[in-house]
């Protein structure tokens, strides 16, 4: 058997080869690029099919609030127009209605003013005195 030399500290030891744990860093392969831009073509796919009925299901939701709120309106017209055909049905609102109408209760007499239009307007034209105090 031969004997190992000593090394001595003038001769560097010769360093193994060292395999590379990573890769080398350069552009990826084909299937990776063609898988990516399938991807991102089937992401733009599905995007465009959604595209038409979201947005008319975002119309028809917004028609249907403008649908609820006219129903809304109409249903508190109905009930103040109800609520009126109830009042018109009492002897207070008959009454007053043929007042209206110039009718008179037997036994009442029927006094006719004229001449109310010029004394509105006499009373709302500003007064001049002279000297302005009075």
């Amino acid at each position: 058997m031969a004997a190992r030399q000593p090394r001595t500290t003038e001769q560097p030891a010769k360093a193994a080869p060292r395999k590379r744990a990573t890769k080398k860093r350069g552009r990826p392969q084909r299937s990776t690029i063609l898988l990516r831009w399938c991807l991102v073509g089937t992401a733009a796919l599905v995007a465009f099919l959604y595209y038409r009925p979201l947005a008319t299901y975002f119309e028809t939701r917004a028609a249907l609030d403008e649908r609820a709120a006219e129903v809304q309106s109409l249903r508190r017209e109905r009930a103040r127009l109800q609520a009126r055909l109830v009042d018109s049905t009492t002897t207070r609102a008959l009454s007053r209605e043929a007042r209206r109408l110039g009718l008179v209760k037997p036994g009442e007499t029927l006094f006719i003013v004229k001449g109310i239009d010029e004394w509105r307007r006499a009373k709302a034209r500003p007064r001049t005195t002279i000297g302005g105090d009075g």
